[in-house]
């Protein structure tokens, strides 16, 4: 077994990605998972975890989940068209239809593509067609992936700047700032605003109470569309099926990627209005100026329909709220005035508690040295301590001093319990920042980074 796993290792270092496997060795970190069911992943070990990340939010049904194995099962059964873009098949149009019925109208067409990043890059064309307009604004602090185009609007200098110039004209402004907004747009040039109703990986940053609402009066004012972008919010992660049900508002375009398939298939959609798909591609000469190979393709389609057929039967939305309730609710007995917890926060099962060690971390741009603070190594070794009790947890991935928690969306209070006492016992162990760093650093020292 132990020969395996180092094949498995060697192999991902030589083939793959060489410093993934230094840094998850350098910090003792390193588990090869050799299945996931349900909220628990199992390693080459057959030790046990319960999974706090779910998959970086895709797996919102839980890992493999029974209804969408047997679906796609059935599906490859019946030897399916599974990509045809010079005819129609089944489960895509089944799936749009079935979207269609959950998003508000106007909100009605589908763009299918393979990722969150993808969806992003077709509401950007999308907007700029359909607006004549070249202009974008975003937020510091936003995640929208990392293609080039996307890379435009992320709201984060240290993934931006190897791969400048981008697009040009794409403007960020503080995250829940109207007063910023308005300045921006009032040029009335902007193709689109894009924005989160939650900023995760900044480390799960909530607006002011009708910040989307007003941003959505501010858009309309000067013509610009507004990209609400639900790759981790939507489905049910905030306690609502759209985290833009919180403030009431209906975009012009929504975002959906990540747990849509059952975290199983490669997807995303990006919806909106049958008026705005039609200025930008409703004549022959522009019906095809968007699309992929893969877009909307049979296989993620029936993964999708049997992931959104699994939300409903099981009240996964509902569940998220009161589990995220109650799992903020311990957190905050339990850790709410340890020196070292500074805010506990999220809704639904998208929750963050961030750590402090008295300095400010800026928002905007954090560097290599910023996300490596004190507050940044004590969070890292708290995931390290977890992990070797049985409990998969990950900092957010802007902000290392904020513990993000996006697990599986039919968790039960019962392995809330048992995360929150790990936790806590994590924390009450090891509550001078000081000696923790100093423990991590003498670990780092003695692994050996060029093992494989």
């Amino acid at each position: 077994m132990m020969e395996h796993m180092k094949a498995v290792a060697k192999g991902h270092a030589d083939y793959i990605n060489r410093v993934s496997v230094q840094i998850l060795e350098t910090g003792r970190y390193g588990r090869i998972f050799t299945r996931a069911e349900g909220r628990y992943l199992w390693d080459s070990h057959a030790r046990k975890y319960l999974d706090m990340v779910g998959a970086f939010g895709a797996a919102t049904i839980g890992h493999n989940h029974p209804s969408v194995v047997h679906a796609l099962r059935e599906y490859l059964g019946a030897a399916q068209c599974h990509i045809c873009h010079f005819g129609l098949i089944e489960s895509p149009v089944q799936l749009a239809e079935r979207l269609a019925e959950l998003v508000p109208p106007p909100l009605k067409i589908s763009l299918f593509s393979s990722s969150g990043a993808e969806a992003v890059d077709a509401a950007m064309k999308l907007a700029r067609a359909a607006t004549g307009r070249k202009k974008f604004v975003y937020c510091d602090g936003g995640y929208h992936g990392t293609n080039l185009g996307t890379l435009s609007v992320m709201g984060v200098d240290r993934l931006r700047k190897p791969f400048e110039p981008l697009l040009p004209d794409c403007t960020a402004i503080p995250y829940g700032d109207i007063g910023a907004l308005e300045a921006a747009l009032s040029g009335s040039d902007c193709a689109a605003f894009i924005v989160e109703p939650i900023q995760a990986e900044a480390g799960v940053v909530l607006p002011p109470d009708g910040y989307l609402r007003e941003a959505l009066q501010v858009c309309r004012r000067c013509g610009t569309l507004l990209i609400l972008d639900e790759v981790q919010t939507g489905l049910g992660r905030t306690g609502r099926m759209f985290g833009m049900q919180w403030d009431e508002v209906v975009p012009d375009i929504l975002l959906l990627a990540k747990g849509l398939s059952g975290g199983i298939a490669p997807i995303g959609v990006t919806l909106t209005s049958e008026s705005l798909f039609r200025a930008a591609y409703g004549n022959p000469e522009t019906h095809d100026l968007h699309g992929s190979t893969f877009g909307g393709n049979g296989f993620s389609a029936a993964a999708a329909l049997a992931s959104l057929a699994v939300i409903d039967a099981e009240r996964l939305v509902e569940n998220s709220d009161r589990v995220g309730n109650y799992c903020l609710q311990g957190l905050r007995r339990r850790l709410s005035g340890h020196p070292l917890v500074k805010d506990i926060r999220g809704r639904g099962l998208l929750i963050g508690v961030e750590l402090s060690d008295g300095k400010r971390v800026p928002n905007r741009s954090p560097t290599s040295a910023q996300r490596l603070s004190p507050a940044g190594i004590y969070c890292q070794w708290l995931c390290l301590r977890m992990l070797e009790q049985g409990i998969v947890c990950q900092t957010a991935s802007l902000h290392w001093n904020i513990l993000k928690l996006t697990p599986p969306l039919g968790v039960q209070e019962s392995e809330i319990d048992v995360f929150l006492s790990v936790l806590e016992g994590v924390v009450r162990e090891d509550d001078d920042m000081g000696k923790v760093c100093r423990k991590f650093a003498k670990r780092m020292s003695a692994s050996d980074m060029h093992t494989w």
